[in-house]
């Protein structure tokens, strides 16, 4: 029942309650006016019984003193009591119409009638005392009759006294219980109507009012902090306090459910964020091991459940090779053939599980409490790659993050791609397609930032100007390709240089060898190191053997013999004072050998 109505009810049932018990207040104020009016009654009629005894007694005792001492002011006297007579027999008419028994009317009556005729007696003897006739009048005064009389009023007043005294004690018992019985009504009713109050007041206020308010507010409070934990208990009563808990407890599950939402977009603006700035940052990479890099850094971030690598694909080997990886994934191989994944057959990512969902592919262990996901990355129609995940659970959500993996695989690709792109132009415009070194236009531009380097660092900077000697007799007496291999030759030996040297074929069968942080004594020593090395090798080319190849290198090192802009003009001038002394042999700038000639001959 709706707290309104059970309000309404108590309302009401106190309204009655409290109207009954002033109706019976006022019965019992009405019973005490009627015990009142008893009292006053029986004092009255009392009252006028022992006023008739007390006329009856003086007028007899003026009587008879007048008829004694025959004085006037006695008869005076008992004339002034005849006008009480009368008031009396006044009285008596009146108290005809008031309630009272029928003995006491009789004997009220009976006592009026009396006094009358004693009245009448004693005038004939105040009559007698003034005629003369004394011994008459005291006849009359003391005779039988009057002293009847006298004892008939007295018995008839003490007979209406004892009468009226006995009804009206009676009624005045009766009015007092009945006054007595409508004051416990009343106080009963005012009892009841305390009770009824103070149980709306536990019951209503404290038990369906109080208490589940103080809940409610708790719980309110809570949910205001964001404290979704907090919950009311399930209220099907249908009254205010159960609409306003089940507006509570829908408003709960608005806010949680907004709350869930707000996270969601949360993550997702998270995820597109850094999905965001990965692929601006994989915008600026130019090589395979600086996109892996980037991706190992902000896939973990997107998604911290899944482990994975990133693999490329080797044309040259036809294997598809690791480049990177993040929180350590334990089921792929880092090298393995195209073949054995079934998203690269496919062209379209694969899961591999424990539950069966598909067939696994090859390159994983037993993927048991695993799920991963083979995602090929596509390009320009070819696959460049591959994106593995790996979730440590049996379910990777995979099919949640769809969106975001295409966008990531798809931009990862790319970017692929491109650096495969970018590195094969490069290739082409900075590479010498003969020798695979570095071409004279990769020369100049680097030249010119080592040069920038070692001047403001302050830092040694050498370089070797190589010569293959009688290269034209290799082209002429075997034909290029002999040529051709004679310089492909003199080339590895200068491709073992040291990871900061460049090697470059400088024109025709000129080399340079640029060697930062390196000065004269250490270049020269490299420089005849490198001689040595061509010299000892025998070629043959289609079964003949080839002459011995030897080569004339200058050296010349920033700051000791050279400005760092005319080092290669110096290197050159030393190239042509080594062939000018007789080739085969290094000569460092200013004219200084780091080898005596008997050695040189004798290594040669």
């Amino acid at each position: 029942m709706r707290i309104a109505t059970i309000t309404n009810w108590a309302y009401g049932a106190t309204l009655l309650l409290t109207f009954a018990a002033g109706g019976a207040f006022m019965a019992a104020v009405e019973a005490d006016r009627q015990e009142r009016r008893a009292v006053e009654m029986r004092s009255a009629y009392i009252h006028i019984a022992e006023q008739l005894q007390i006329v009856d007694a003086r007028l007899r005792d003026q009587a008879r003193l007048y008829a004694v001492r025959r004085e006037p002011d006695h008869k005076a006297n008992w004339l002034g009591e005849t006008d009480e007579v009368a008031a009396i027999d006044r009285i008596v008419v009146r108290l005809r119409s008031w309630p009272m028994g029928a003995a006491a009317r009789t004997a009220l009556e009976q006592a009026a009638v009396d006094l009358d005729r004693l009245e009448a007696i004693e005038r004939r003897a105040i009559a007698a005392v003034d005629a003369g006739e004394v011994q008459a009048a005291r006849d009359l005064l003391y005779g039988p009759v009057h002293i009847g009389l006298h004892d008939g009023i007295t018995r008839a007043s003490a007979r209406f006294k004892a009468v009226v005294r006995a009804d009206l004690d009676e009624q005045i018992a009766a009015t007092r219980k009945r006054a007595d019985r409508w004051d416990d009504i009343a106080q009963a009713l005012l009892l009841l109507t305390g009770l009824l109050f103070l149980g709306v007041l536990y019951f209503i206020l404290s038990r369906r009012v109080a208490r589940p308010l103080t809940h409610m507010t708790a719980v309110v409070n809570r949910l205001a902090r964001r404290d979704y934990a907090a919950d009311l208990p399930d209220d099907r009563r249908r009254d205010e306090i159960g609409e306003v808990t089940r507006a509570v407890r829908l408003f709960r599950q608005d806010s949680i459910e907004r709350e869930r939402l707000e996270r969601e977009r949360d993550e997702d603006r998270r995820i597109k964020d850094l999905i965001a700035r990965m692929m601006h940052r994989m915008q600026g990479c130019d090589s395979e091991g600086e996109l892996a890099e980037v991706v190992a850094c902000y896939l973990p971030q997107a998604f911290p459940d899944l482990a994975g690598q990133l693999f490329v694909h080797d044309q040259a080997h036809g294997r598809l090779l690791s480049i990177g990886r993040w929180q350590d994934p334990v089921l792929t191989l880092g090298d393995f053939d195209p073949a054995s994944c079934w998203a690269l057959r496919r062209g379209h990512r694969h899961r591999s599980n424990q539950r069966g969902e598909d067939v696994c592919c090859q390159h994983l262990d037993d993927p048991e409490g695993y799920d991963a996901l083979c995602i090929p990355l596509t390009a320009q129609s070819g696959v460049v790659g591959m994106l593995y995940l790996e979730a440590a659970t049996a379910d990777g959500h995979y099919a949640e993050r769809e969106l975001y993996l295409d966008l990531i695989s798809e931009n990862v690709g790319l970017s692929l791609a491109n650096i495969q792109l970018r590195a094969t132009l490069s290739a082409l415009a900075t590479r010498d397609p003969l020798t695979g070194l570095a071409n004279r236009r990769h020369l100049d531009e680097s030249f010119n930032r080592e040069r920038a380097l070692a001047e403001s660092r302050k830092t040694p900077l050498a370089a070797l100007m190589i010569d293959i000697d009688h290269f034209k007799r290799f082209n002429d007496e075997h034909g290029h390709d002999a040529g051709d291999l004679v310089m492909q030759h003199v080339a590895h030996a200068m491709a073992h240089a040291g990871e900061s040297d460049l090697a470059c074929r400088y024109g025709g069968e000129e080399f340079t060898l640029l060697m930062p942080g390196t000065d004269a004594t250490q270049a020269a020593a490299r420089a005849e190191a490198i001689r040595q090395t061509i010299r000892k090798v025998a070629l043959a080319y289609r079964g003949r053997s080839l002459p011995p190849v030897t080569v004339s290198i200058g050296v010349a090192a920033f700051p000791e013999q050279s400005d760092a802009a005319s080092l290669l003009r110096v290197a050159d001038g030393a190239l042509l004072a080594a062939k000018a002394g007789g080739r085969d042999r290094v000569v460092l700038a200013g004219g200084a050998r780091p080898f005596d000639p008997d050695r040189i001959d004798a290594a040669a």
